[in-house]
């Protein structure tokens, strides 16, 4: 007799493991001997790390015959040409939304209101932790030069160095729309074997890509579990924890609002049926704290659950993940305003409109600009803060809540790449989540 086993869809399955991440970092690790908590911490962190490598292994084969298999079948530099100009439109305008809601909010609650003493034993603890010497560190020597070193990124001068780093994958990017734009104008022989080529080891990644997705539950456990454990909820306290609140509120009012409307005016879709669909994908931006690591999901899911075609889901959304950075770019304004609240309350000058404005654009063009470099939210806040005449030190005010702020921009970015993909494909004449739509 022939047993079939119940089979959870994929987004039932990250849930429950993040329940059970929930259960162990929060309850049974916190309850056990030191010596145990750290075996099991060091067994979450393997099989975290373990599924981490997996998906980065994917992510440059994956983009480059995404990419270049999606560009060829354009079929002219016009067809290129359009899509680029309405994906990077796309792009600039969701990010100046999410921003926008966070300068809104951000005064409207006014987490860094508080009295002076308060005011001044967060910045003074903030300069003296030990956590913040390393936090300053990585962002030692940045300044506002750094936001042309995005050209200089585009066009790397060595592409194999460029693909051995994930900071660098902006260059591999605009290699592969290159290559892929000049296969149009290859003979017609050598361009049938160019396309069949590039087609074939689109579909062997996405099959491997599938397999790899198998293990997302696993992965999910030993990714979260360790935050979980070391999460300072206790220390979320007054300031901080309206701060760790208006993030969040901001966050949602993005992801519900302003690309709730895109997706209903511009993409002519239902957007909880969209939400809905993308929760696989969501879920694992939220465990993995990475666009780049989603991307294999993203694509697969996107193409598959949104009906989004093959070379609409290979050029925006390989591209989103490198540069489209809605919550970092709202949460790098949050922060800064955050922090220019906590110096006004010391008796220093608060930022007027201006100077306001301007922590705006820099930080729209921070979370492009540096969106590929490690600690990038870090470099982009360590950029706008002596902009508008704040001190670099200042990061470690939020430090605390980094991490698990980190997860939740990361879903907002990752979610507002799904509706550009959405968006764009409808402008380009296609039926998302048409005719029917998979469970």
């Amino acid at each position: 007799m022939k047993i079939n086993p119940i089979r959870w869809a994929l987004h039932w399955q990250i849930f429950f493991a993040l329940l059970l991440a929930l259960v162990l970092g929060c309850s049974i690790l916190p309850s056990l001997e030191p010596t145990a908590a750290a075996k099991v911490e060091q067994i979450c962190n393997f099989l975290g790390q373990l599924f981490m490598n997996a998906l980065k292994m994917l992510i440059v084969p994956l983009i480059v015959a995404s990419i270049i298999s999606g560009v060829m079948h354009l079929g002219a530099n016009k067809g290129v040409g359009r899509m680029s100009l309405k994906t990077f439109l796309y792009y600039s305008l969701s990010g100046a939304a999410a921003i926008l809601v966070g300068l809104i909010l951000v005064n409207v609650i006014g987490p860094g209101r508080v009295d002076s003493e308060t005011a001044t034993a967060l910045l003074g603890q903030a300069s003296t932790t030990a956590e913040n010497e390393g936090l300053l560190s990585k962002v030692e020597g940045r300044n506002s030069s750094d936001l042309f070193d995005i050209f200089l990124r585009m066009f790397p001068s060595n592409i194999v160095d460029a693909a051995a780093d994930n900071g660098k994958l902006l260059g591999v990017i605009t290699f592969s729309i290159l290559f892929g734009a000049f296969i149009g104008v290859l003979p017609p022989n050598l361009r049938k074997a160019q396309t069949d080529f590039w087609d074939s080891t689109q579909v062997v990644m996405l099959k491997l890509t599938n397999f790899i997705i198998r293990f997302v539950p696993i992965g999910v456990i030993g990714l979260v579990t360790p935050v979980l454990y070391h999460a300072p909820f206790g220390d979320l306290l007054g300031a901080i924890a309206l701060f760790f609140l208006t993030v969040l509120l901001a966050l949602v009012f993005h992801i519900v609002i302003n690309l709730g409307l895109a997706l209903r005016l511009l993409g002519k879709v239902n957007p909880y049926t969209h939400f809905r669909q993308m929760t696989p994908v969501l879920l694992t931006a939220f465990s993995t704290a990475s666009s780049s690591a989603t991307l294999p999901l993203t694509i697969e899911t996107v193409e598959q659950r949104a009906n989004v075609s093959k070379k609409t889901c290979a050029f925006t959304l390989p591209l989103g993940a490198t540069v489209n950075m809605d919550g970092t770019a709202l949460y790098e304004c949050v922060v800064v305003l955050f922090i220019a609240q906590l110096y006004a309350a010391t008796g220093q000058v608060a930022l007027d409109l201006g100077q306001q404005l301007l922590v705006v654009l820099l930080a729209l063009m921070t979370s492009i600009g540096v969106a590929g470099i490690p600690a990038a939210s870090l470099v982009a806040i360590a950029v706008i803060l002596p902009a508008v005449g704040l001190p670099v030190e200042a990061i470690g005010v939020v430090w605390i809540t980094d991490r698990l702020l980190d997860m939740c921009r990361t879903t907002v970015n990752v979610f507002s790449d799904t509706v550009g993909a959405v968006v764009i494909a409808k402008s380009e004449g296609e039926q998302p989540y048409a005719p029917t739509v998979k469970s």
